[in-house]
């Protein structure tokens, strides 16, 4: 009689673009499916097919087999081609919260389309997992999640250390996350591929199945074995129901069956022993020998992480807020179009994809997605700001001058001054030439003799405002019905500071006065001591280009900040590998120099221009060490002797009322196979640090497990901020699609990586990648703030929100429904960031998510909106009659449901 059963799970795990281009992947799909087709239908003891959890791999199939649309139905029917749960296989940690979710609810929809789910988490490639991945599989109905990555298995014969907190004697664990949430966790520990092709001759098969089962044996906790029958892109095995049918008269003392997810999972529940290894929170190999974290992808191709950045904050912070607010205006939402932009954007997340770890046709196609899901989102968005302008009231500004209304679409009161750009007059073609209507818009503006000037509802000029410069620009309209009209424009470029509450808006407007003489303020640079000053920092610009920061609340100082590294990288896109004895470079060992932009009480802009000497390339070994595909660990490469100049402009920017420092460094890149990184050394005296992660501000110990650990860099996943905190005070550095940094040894210095240049792919060849070498002009963008323990929650949100800008949309003089003035939201808690403000599919009914920005402490939840009340939902929007609460549980992620009363 068995006393095991073997479950054998037939599956292919398909990265749909990686070493080949999407097309060529996709061709061999279209055979895959079309094997599956005809094996159901040949063998009635093939049980069934895991579709490697991703409904889009259906779509993919019946671009080009249409026609099968019926076959596929019912083999999915059947119960013989198991999908879902998600719409892609994404990368946890350079993928945002919103996106993660969204995966899941377009994954539901698709399921739901189609009938069935597989109720598992499956990430079986996932370059490490995020830490709330108990809590989001939870709330999305999922017991549990199968994974591949960041566990280090010890086996059955191996008593695991309690001061080891990411090693399991056995393949399932129990993940606890964050917020305490627990599901079954799945740790493939013989990879996915530990049933891959399986013999059906008797000699190969007793060869196969004793390593096989013993490998098995050595972590499974219970009697039930999973075997997975598949691997990357493998062709389906068409004789697997023969080589299971001889493996049962081979072992008599196992069950061997062809299975699924469904019915190991089941088996699995009921043999489940007590002693089961909890591991908490993110799993990302913390102990092993910290080379094949793969954590570098976070720098590969680094123009991919900005562009990503651009299009999810536009279809997240600023699309979606703005349809939401028009909703109440017209009555309809675009439920269809952002969907449309929300698949094109996630088609790019797949982690061969967004990680930058793919051959280079891959990475040009994917920025035609991250293109075309941007322009869906930006017209959206500009058509809902119009539909709120055009509901707006604006008889009562002055019929000489020409109304905007400013957004803030972010979750909590912005502070800022805005930079704007606004269409005084329009000089119409109509049956002229452009040739005369350009002469008469220059006309009107050699002939103006006021002054602009900004007022508000009520007629106040907004004295702060600072008119930059009046200029002739071609435009067009394209009216609703009739044909477009083009024009010239005469264009008012102004700053504007302004204060505007969490999601909401406000009208002002541009018209002409006589000049006033300017009140005596102070600018926020004086040249004489290179200091630049507001109310939160004093900044001292040093000869060299590095800065001493002071917090003047605090009087706390920081030294030497802004300093530039470069050194070598032989490595790959997955990982980096800086040369033997290789010594960094130093932008402030070249030539500085400083030129002012701007400087007004309002804000200052400083250019800091540094010039240096680095390596043109890697040494001609390098070449020989790819070719031979020697292990980066292994290669013995380094560096040219041969140098050329690196230019770097960084742009530092002071408003007068905002405690961030923001910065831009711009260059053009000609050198190869090097890294470029920013430094902020802050000496503070502590043993962690604080990221933004997915729906968490993840605890990180500042160095490795000394243990484990043999890589001397230790990479690191950010999404917006990375925080060091002492408990009294600290530093917060955000960043806008810069997804690597490191802690520092010794000085506790944030390094945030700005380039990594590499000429390979890696992993299982040679894929030369020479668009990997990111050759070309560049544009970063990071910020500093210097926090206290009551600014420390709200530099975080500063720092998501920082990424999200005010907006404005001009509009005219009419009659309207809405208020000049008017916020959506009250209650914004400093504690509390808020992830998503959108309409639900089924019902238009508005919905929320925040979650905690601390894993240590409750918080106030206060959020509400005027004439509505909330309920609970689960994170697929299924409501329950849960009102909404008043406090938030350490790290709890909350997504609500709000109904007109």
């Amino acid at each position: 009689m068995a006393t095991k059963k073997v479950h054998i799970i037939s599956h292919s795990h398909w990265d749909r673009e990686w070493y080949m281009a999407y097309e060529q992947h996709h061709m061999r799909l279209i055979n895959l499916i079309d094997d599956l087709l005809e094996v159901f239908q040949t063998d009635p003891d093939f049980h069934s097919f895991h579709l490697d959890g991703q409904t889009i791999i259906l779509d993919d199939y019946l671009q080009v087999r249409p026609e099968r649309e019926p076959e596929i139905r019912q083999a999915i029917a059947s119960g013989k081609l198991r999908i879902g749960p998600f719409y892609i296989l994404q990368d946890d940690f350079l993928t945002s919260s919103e996106s993660n979710v969204r995966n899941m609810l377009i994954g539901k929809e698709g399921c739901d389309k189609w009938g069935a789910s597989v109720p598992l988490g499956y990430f079986p490639d996932t370059f490490g997992n995020m830490g709330q991945t108990p809590q989001l599989m939870l709330k999305a109905g999922l017991q549990a999640a199968a994974f591949g990555r960041g566990i280090r298995p010890t086996g059955f014969n191996n008593q695991v250390d309690t001061s080891e907190k990411y090693s399991s004697q056995f393949s399932e664990i129990s993940w606890q996350g964050p917020d305490n949430s627990r599901i079954l966790g799945l740790l493939f520990a013989n990879w996915y591929s530990n049933g891959n092709e399986i013999p059906t001759t008797e000699a190969e098969a007793r060869l196969f199945w004793d390593k096989k089962l013993a490998d098995a044996e050595r972590f499974a906790s219970t009697k039930h074995l999973l075997m997975m029958n598949g691997c990357d892109h493998q062709p389906v095995q068409l004789d697997v129901t023969k080589a299971i049918a001889l493996a049962n008269q081979l072992y008599p003392d196992y069950e061997f069956v062809h299975s699924c997810f469904e019915d190991y999972l089941s088996d699995l529940a009921n043999d489940l022993p007590d002693n089961l290894s909890t591991v908490q929170g993110e799993i990302t190999s913390q102990e092993t020998d910290g080379w094949y974290t793969l954590a570098n992808t976070a720098s590969a191709r680094i123009y991919l992480k900005q562009a990503n950045t651009r299009v999810s904050r536009q279809l997240e912070n600023i699309t979606e807020p703005l349809a939401t607010m028009a909703y109440d205006v017209t009555g309809t939402y675009p439920h269809d179009q952002l969907r449309y932009a929300w698949k094109t954007l996630m088609q790019n997340h797949p982690h061969d994809s967004i990680c930058g770890c793919s051959v280079d046709s891959v990475h040009r196609e994917m920025m035609t997605r991250f293109e075309k899901a941007y322009e869906v989102g930006h017209y959206l968005a500009k058509e809902a700001a119009k539909q709120i302008a055009d509901a707006i009231d604006t008889r009562d500004f002055p019929m000489d001058s020409q109304p905007f209304v400013l957004f803030n679409t972010s979750g909590h009161s912005k502070t800022s001054v805005a930079e704007l750009s606004l269409t005084w007059k329009k000089y119409h073609f109509g049956q002229r030439f452009p040739k005369e209507v350009y002469q008469e818009a220059q006309e009107y503006l050699a002939g103006l003799s006021q002054s602009f000037q900004v007022i508000d509802v009520s007629g106040n000029t907004i004295s702060e405002a600072d008119i930059l410069d009046t200029s002739i620009a071609f435009d067009y309209d394209l009216p609703k019905r009739t044909f477009r009209e083009p024009y010239f424009a005469i264009k008012v470029r102004l700053r504007l500071p302004i204060t505007l509450p969490a999601m909401s808006w406000k009208a002002l407007a541009l018209q002409l006065g006589n000049e006033t003489a300017p009140s005596a303020t102070v600018p926020l640079y004086d040249d004489s001591n290179q200091c630049l000053e507001n109310e939160f920092l004093k900044v001292m610009i040093q000869t060299d280009g590095r800065l001493t920061i002071t917090d003047k609340q605090s009087g706390v100082s920081y030294q030497d900040l802004l300093r530039f590294e470069d050194c070598g990288d032989i490595g790959n896109e997955y990982i980096s590998r800086q040369p033997n004895h290789d010594q960094p470079f130093y932008a402030d060992q070249g030539t500085t120099k400083l030129k002012i932009i701007s400087n007004t009480a309002q804000v200052a802009e400083l250019e800091i221009q540094q010039t240096f000497a680095i390596p043109v390339s890697a040494d001609k070994l390098l070449q020989a060490e790819m070719e031979a595909v020697i292990d980066i660990t292994e290669r013995q490469s380094g560096r040219s002797q041969e140098k050329a100049e690196l230019t770097l402009t960084t742009l530092i920017r002071m408003e007068k009322n905002n405690p961030r420092l923001q910065f831009t460094t711009s260059f053009d890149n000609q050198m190869t196979n090097h890294r470029l990184r920013v430094l902020f050394p802050t000496h503070l005296k502590t043993d962690y640090h604080l990221a933004d992660s997915i729906f968490e501000t993840v605890k990180r110990p500042n160095h490795p497990n000394a243990a484990f650990w043999k890589n001397p860099s230790n990479p690191q996943h950010q999404e917006c901020f990375v925080s060091l905190f002492d408990g009294e005070k600290g530093v917060t550095i955000g960043n806008y699609g810069l997804n690597e940094y490191e802690i520092l040894p010794d000085t506790n210095t944030i390094a945030i990586t700005l380039l990594r240049s590499v000429g390979e792919m890696g992993d299982w060849g040679y894929f030369p990648t020479p668009e990997a070498q990111c050759l070309g002009k560049h544009s970063l963008s990071y910020s500093f703030e210097s926090i206290t323990k009551q600014t420390q929650f709200a530099s975080y949100w500063r720092a998501q929100e920082g990424q999200v800008p005010i907006l404005v949309e001009q509009t005219s003089h009419h009659k309207g429904s809405l208020r000049a003035e008017h916020s959506y939201v009250t209650g914004a808690d400093d504690q509390v960031a808020l992830t998503a403000f959108k309409r639900r599919p089924s019902d238009n009914a508005l919905i929320t998510r925040s979650y905690n920005l601390s894993n240590d402490k409750t918080c106030d939840f206060s959020l509400s909106l005027p004439n509505h009340k909330a309920k609970v939902t689960n994170l697929l929007e299924i409501e329950s009659k849960q009102t909404a609460p008043n406090q938030l549980g350490k790290a709890e992620i909350l997504t609500l449901v709000w109904q007109k009363e």
